[in-house]
């Protein structure tokens, strides 16, 4: 026996311009009809909770689906896959399509070329695909705005429950990070962690989607705004503290790559901070009170 719950929807054109739209979502658990063979011309992600099963994609490679686990099916690519007739599996799915979707492949959270990815934790995925299925009640005038934001926060929390993703963050990026401000080369970041430059590029895109140059500089513009905006530190020393002794250089590279120069980008924000702005993360769902005026 089985039980199957979904729903499709129609985006509009408008609401294809905002990245991603949401196709439809479906809630399933039991001893589930083998799906396919078939090709799809969008995008699905299929969370199996629990239980198990199979999949087989154009290479007719049959690979076990152990939950949690997560299924990728692209578009394409012809694929075959089923819950195990024995236990049968708790599966959850959301189709979804957007021109956002190839950016989210060239950064690595969605994998044409790993259709089986084993997860840590399904629930947060869960989560964000209940908030899809909620939005889904009859006449939500919300209905693709809020199920296409749902599909963005889908894709970052599979990408952060991967098995293979460490809870505390990517070890290299956070080194990366912590270094960022000092004068290294690539090589020389690489030699910290006892890799060649080439190993280091490839971690670095696998776990960020981008260079380790390109990530070093994100580091270190987003503390450069962070100091242009809450102190009233000289330009030349905002260059000296986030790595570059040339200040025309950084203000070059900062504009090309910010859009607006160091100067415009401090009156934008319109205020400083004295002492500068706290480290400490506030928590948002419990803020500090502010005590009432006394009369």
């Amino acid at each position: 026996m089985y039980h199957t719950w979904m729903r499709y929807f129609t985006p509009g054109p408008v609401h294809h311009r905002l990245g991603l739209v949401c196709l439809g979502v479906g809630l399933q658990h039991g001893t589930l009809p083998t799906v396919g063979p078939r090709t799809l011309d969008h995008h699905v992600a299929v969370v199996v909770s629990a239980g198990g099963g199979w999949y087989r994609g154009a290479d007719g490679r049959r690979t076990a689906v152990t939950a949690p686990a997560l299924i990728w099916l692209t578009p394409g690519t012809p694929h075959h896959y089923g819950a195990d007739p024995g236990t049968g599996w708790d599966e959850a799915f959301v189709d979804f399509s957007g021109p956002a979707a190839a950016t989210y492949t060239e950064l690595g959270y969605i994998e044409p070329d790993r259709p089986v990815v084993p997860l840590s934790d399904a629930a947060p995925a869960r989560a964000a695909i209940t908030r899809i299925a909620r939005a889904a009640r009859p006449g939500n005038p919300l209905l693709e705005v809020e199920t296409g934001a749902a599909v963005h926060e889908l894709l970052v929390a599979l990408r952060r429950a991967r098995a293979d993703t460490n809870a505390d963050g990517d070890p290299v990026l956070t080194a990366l990070a912590r270094d960022a401000f000092q004068p290294l080369s690539v090589a020389e970041h690489a030699a910290r962690h006892g890799m060649t430059p080439a190993e280091l590029r490839t971690a670095v895109r696998r776990a960020a989607g981008c260079s380790p140059k390109d990530y070093l500089l994100t580091v270190r513009l987003g503390r450069a705004k962070e100091l242009l905006a809450a102190t009233e530190l000289p330009v030349s020393a905002v260059a000296r503290r986030v790595g570059y002794d040339d200040p025309a250089y950084f203000s070059r590279l900062f504009t090309r790559r910010v859009g607006t120069a160091p100067i415009r980008f401090r009156e934008q924000q319109g205020r400083s901070v004295p002492g500068g702005w706290s480290s400490r993360v506030p928590d948002p769902e419990h803020p500090p009170t502010i005590p009432p005026r006394s009369v």
